[in-house]
């Protein structure tokens, strides 16, 4: 087993370690906000990293309002900003 994957997010290839999860991921590669908040379209990425929060949901394959900070990543996951809709 490698010890990389590659996932997309918003069709930009990544690498990832295969332990991460997708909010570690994402935040390794610089990215730092997914999301925005309603009304005033603030943007939102981790914040408590355990699952207590909902400031890391993100759309997994398809997948609305998952927690970044708690799926694993997966080689060829495709991951899109989510909005408050999702």
């Amino acid at each position: 087993m490698s010890d990389t994957v590659r996932i997309f997010f918003e069709d930009r290839e990544l690498t990832a370690r295969a332990d991460q999860s997708v909010g570690g991921a994402l935040v390794g590669n610089g990215i730092t906000a997914w999301r925005t908040t309603r009304g005033e379209g603030r943007p939102r990425g981790l914040f408590c990293g355990i699952g207590m929060c909902f400031d890391c949901l993100i759309t997994v394959d398809g997948r609305p309002g998952q927690r970044a900070c708690l799926v694993p990543v997966r080689d060829g996951m495709r991951l899109t900003a989510s909005t408050w809709e999702d």
